[in-house]
């Protein structure tokens, strides 16, 4: 089974990858895990169907009319120099999400796995967006005046007894805890919103509605996942993302030959200043401490699923440090292939392995392609 790895998508929020590095944890790994299983490149996935970007494309100056045009500006903003990587992007709004979500949705209607169906809901009196249950205050324009009325809604319910999330959805061993913590979700689940931006529900006689994005986002992976021609899609997510969006999820992890799981990761500490102080001590240059955080980190963060510790940075760069300059003895035969089979399976005990880890190094300045010291 052929298998990638996509980035959960990333929310199009007001940062940059240079100011927020630990936004770019899931791109960075899906890059290194796809390199070490031979596959190429995927595209980065981002998430543009946000109150947040409503809201910004009514009153920022210069927005323009042509949403997708300004949530793609503000994507390439993201990027050094603006440049978008090679494999390019995909969003939870384009063109192609949006045709895949449709077949899907009119499938799962006609399966009975989604309905449309009036649904008390609770909205607001002045602009008609939808407000969360106990919501005090309209979160689009701020009005108090809200009301609860019978509204058209798409609605999922799961079947009784079925879990959130199963050993099967998460790579790697299981995490008990998370699939205990996804499944405190209702049976039954609306997943039409009121945004101006997104997959529209008007061909399912749901007009100015578009599809829930943490359903989105699903579909946007599998869209990527079938371009790919990956058989198996893994998302990658922390726990607490994958726990937000798992249910959301459920009736759409699989497309045509195509399975969804996710592939959790912890947060990397990136503005800790002792990793600044530790850089020092170890005199480690700017191409390896690209390496470090772009590679061997983000890495790093899938075996310490719940976060990397602080306290664990003084031994990961030294560790990293050490392996950087080594030179590589002879590579264990048979070497590439485990690692091939570790990361397909979930198990990242490799990754500190230094006899194996100086073979799989990306070239940087000082090492050469197969990371011998120049």
């Amino acid at each position: 089974m052929r298998t990638a790895f996509f980035n959960g998508p990333v929310q199009n929020g007001d940062f940059t990858f240079a100011d927020k590095p630990g936004k770019a944890v899931g791109i960075r790994a899906a890059a290194a895990l796809n390199t070490l299983l031979g596959e190429p490149a995927v595209p980065h996935l981002w998430n543009t169907v946000t109150l947040e970007g409503d809201l910004r494309h009514r009153t920022e100056p210069g927005a323009g009319e042509d949403r997708h045009q300004h949530e793609q500006a503000r994507i390439r903003a993201k990027y050094p120099e603006g440049v978008l990587p090679a494999a390019g992007v995909v969003t939870d709004a384009d063109p192609a999400v949006a045709e895949l979500a449709h077949g899907m949705i009119r499938d799962r209607l006609e399966a009975g796995v989604l309905s449309v169906e009036r649904t008390a809901t609770v909205v607001c009196s002045s602009c008609a967006h939808m407000a969360g249950i106990g919501s005090h205050r309209c979160k689009a324009c701020g009005s108090t005046e809200l009301t609860e009325r019978l509204v058209p809604q798409l609605t999922a319910s799961r079947p009784a007894g079925a879990p959130v999330l199963g050993p099967d959805d998460v790579h790697g061993r299981r995490l008990a805890h998370l699939e205990n913590i996804a499944r405190n979700v209702p049976d039954r689940l609306v997943l039409s919103r009121t945004r101006a931006h997104g997959i529209s529900l008007s061909p399912f006689e749901l007009p100015g509605m578009v599809l829930d994005p943490r359903a989105a986002l699903h579909i946007a992976v599998l869209a990527a996942a079938e371009q790919h021609g990956a058989e198996r899609a893994l998302m990658l997510a922390t726990e607490t993302a994958a726990a937000h969006v798992a249910a959301y999820g459920l009736p759409f992890r699989s497309h045509g030959g195509i399975r969804l799981g996710y592939a959790v990761h912890g947060k990397v500490p990136y503005g800790d200043p002792l990793l600044g102080r530790l850089y020092e001590v170890h005199r480690m240059g700017d191409a390896q401490r690209a390496v470090f955080e772009e590679w061997f980190l983000p890495l790093y963060a899938l075996r310490e699923r719940g976060g990397i510790h602080p306290g664990k940075l003084p031994a990961l760069v030294k560790f990293f440090r050490k392996i950087s300059l080594a030179p590589p003895g002879p590579e264990v035969e048979g070497g590439a292939g485990e690692v091939r089979r570790a990361v397909g399976s979930g198990d990242m005990g490799w990754l500190m392995d230094a006899r194996t880890v100086t073979h799989l190094l990306p070239a940087f300045p000082g090492r050469d392609a197969v990371g011998r010291r120049r």
